[in-house]
């Protein structure tokens, strides 16, 4: 059986415009009935709204395809939290993930602090969590990507906001999203396909790369986003990341997961 663990942003579109080739290779996974999942970084949406952000742009996807970081930390949380006491740094896909499964979000002694991006970031919000922390608070992160492409080009990340935390506490995150296993062996738990008989795409050799190849799985570069023809070569160098394949773009990706 072949399987995917396929990335978003840099994959399936770029900003709000939809990749070529993006809904032609979902349509074409869902006729022959693959197995897969949408696997994001991205904490602040719900799969819901994920699926939304989607479609806007003419992508279809059931949010039950949808596996996100927040997700993934709550995972994490319900299989080893201590407590159901939280701090957390976020926003509303976050937030709602962690009370949707029964966990307190509060400022109080809490037992772990959990960050993801917050884009309404405060000097006391910081102050918390550092404090936090340095009380004993565990700290989980949602994912260390230190930048975040928009249509006006790159913002700080939840892994930029990290590294302030981490500099004030000296602690070190538990690390939830890509490169991480964590995330990708969640995905493939929920899946339900073993590691070496599962893809995963994405446009990014440092994370989803990264994470594949930590998972145990099969990896395939796309040069639609972040990797490019003219620039894959000094990116796979630099991170030690050598991805199984490597295609133009989704499309190419399948003729050649056919041909196999």
């Amino acid at each position: 059986m072949t399987a995917f663990l396929i990335d978003l942003d840099g994959t399936l579109y770029k900003g709000r415009q939809r990749i070529e080739g993006a809904d032609a290779f979902l349509s074409l996974l869902d006729t022959k009935e693959i197995p897969y999942l949408l696997v994001t970084n991205n904490s602040t949406r719900s799969p819901v709204q994920v699926a939304g952000h989607l479609s806007d742009m003419g992508i279809r996807v059931h949010p039950e395809r949808i596996y996100t970081t927040a997700m993934a930390s709550v995972k994490y949380l319900q299989e080893h939290a201590r407590s159901s006491r939280i701090y957390c740094i976020g926003e509303e896909g976050l937030k709602s993930a962690l009370t949707d499964a029964g966990f307190e979000l509060t400022e109080e002694r809490p037992d772990y602090v959990v960050q993801g991006l917050d884009r309404h970031l405060t000097y006391d919000k910081l102050a918390i969590a550092v404090q936090s922390i340095q009380s004993g608070a565990r700290y989980l992160l949602t994912n260390p990507d230190h930048l975040l492409p928009t249509d006006d080009g790159f913002i700080p990340g939840a892994g930029s906001i990290s590294a302030l935390i981490c500099k004030a506490s000296g602690a070190v995150p538990v690390v939830i999203g890509k490169p991480s296993p964590i995330i990708m062996n969640f995905a493939l738990e929920k899946l339900g396909t073993p590691a070496q008989e599962t893809w995963v795409v994405g446009d990014n050799v440092v994370t989803d790369i990264g994470g594949g190849i930590a998972a145990g799985c099969r990896t395939a570069l796309v040069l639609t986003g972040l990797a490019t023809a003219d620039n894959v070569k000094e990116q796979i160098k630099a991170s030690g990341n050598e991805p199984e394949h490597i295609s133009q773009d989704l499309l190419q990706l399948w003729e050649h997961i056919v041909s196999l």
